[in-house]
């Protein structure tokens, strides 16, 4: 069971949170899309300060968004500059204009990650993107345990699918390091898996980070 679910999904309410929190009588595919495409144009904005996660509050006029990130200085900018132009930005994608009547109140709060080597989104990124500039897939999933394993974590676990290395025909590679329980609600298991686009194709990269147990 606990290869085939997601360690987040079977842990929320426990250990987790949901990443939106809104309740939508009418329109709820449309506000879940609308979350989406946030999600996603804000991951895509802010790659460079080391996004991990975006979480989104909605209300009945009023929206908020927590971002999660590993370098919030480039976020925040100098005098709070850079969160006025996210707040610009999240105006635009959502094609909202700032002096409708209607237009939800947009609030920003940026969240420092306080150790990025126990982020499984950000480990995931930076093996995708080190990857794909061809760097050998062992030596990158070796250095990446030891940093992991180095940053306090009980245990991880990395594993590569499709043509890794260029081969012709795809297969799995997986290297693990300590203890990974995944059907213990208790431990807490970082999830993440990030598509790397390399020359041969795409190679799928999924990491496992067992922090520690929430007693």
């Amino acid at each position: 069971m606990g290869q085939k679910v997601n360690p987040k999904i079977l842990r929320l309410g426990s250990l987790y949170t949901w990443s939106s929190r809104w309740f939508a009588d009418k329109g709820y595919k449309e506000t879940l899309l609308e979350d989406i495409n946030l999600r996603k144009a804000i991951l895509e904005r802010l790659k460079n300060a080391g996004v991990s996660e975006v979480q989104i509050e909605r209300s009945i006029n009023s929206m908020k968004l927590i971002i999660y990130v590993a370098r919030p200085g480039m976020v925040i900018g100098r005098g709070g500059s850079g969160l006025e132009e996210i707040k610009e930005f999240v105006h635009k994608t959502l094609k909202i204009s700032k002096d409708s009547k209607t237009a939800p109140k947009v609030d920003i709060r940026i969240e420092p990650v306080k150790e990025p080597n126990l982020d499984a989104f950000l480990i995931a990124k930076n093996i995708a993107e080190q990857l794909t500039k061809r760097i050998p897939h062992r030596r990158v999933m070796t250095k990446t345990l030891e940093r992991i394993m180095e940053s306090g974590a009980k245990g991880a676990r990395i594993v590569l699918s499709g043509r890794v290395g260029g081969a012709e025909i795809g297969r799995v590679e997986k290297l693990q390091r300590g203890t990974l329980p995944l059907s213990t609600i208790r431990a807490n298991i970082s999830f993440s898996h990030v598509p790397a686009l390399t020359k041969k194709g795409y190679v799928g990269v999924k990491v496992w980070i067992n922090r520690s147990e929430i007693k």
